[in-house]
């Protein structure tokens, strides 16, 4: 276990602002999950998005090298610049999104659509969406009627 002076600690990133690659840490709510059936490899998924950006509205973009916010692209556009190579080129669209996978795993006990959750690992693209394998996970909250 690593104790807890050897990482400073920093904000969580929204998800609209992750980096392509790298160890990150973030905030966000889960948009939904995905339960694999009991004939497949074990797998637990879910999307994190952040909470302030509805599905299908523009998305802003933040530039890596300064920081700050640029232009926004529409949810929509295909005509987005890309980042990376084949199956692992970064979707501009996907930008607002984080797909997180515990692997052995079909279920996590309190992730549920609608919680609110600190997550915390190495982000790198599969398939164009930005994604997260087995991380360090915080629930910050819960929804009321649980």
């Amino acid at each position: 276990m690593v104790d807890a002076g050897s990482h400073p600690q920093v904000e969580p990133v929204p998800i609209r602002g992750l980096p392509e690659r790298g160890h990150v840490l973030c905030h966000g709510f889960i948009e939904s999950v995905t339960y694999v059936p009991a004939t497949q490899v074990a797998a637990f998924t879910v999307m994190v998005t952040d909470h302030d950006i509805p599905a299908g509205a523009t998305r802003a973009r933040i530039s890596p090298s300064t920081a700050t916010a640029v232009p926004a692209l529409p949810a929509e556009s295909s005509a987005a610049p890309s980042a990376g190579t084949g199956r692992n080129r970064l979707s501009m669209t996907q930008r607002g999104r984080l797909r997180v996978i515990w692997l052995g795993r079909r279920r996590v006990p309190g992730i549920d659509a609608g919680t609110e959750v600190r997550l915390e690992g190495m982000l790198t693209v599969r398939d164009g969406v930005p994604t997260m394998f087995n991380p360090r996970y915080e629930i910050l909250s819960r929804q009321e009627n649980q």
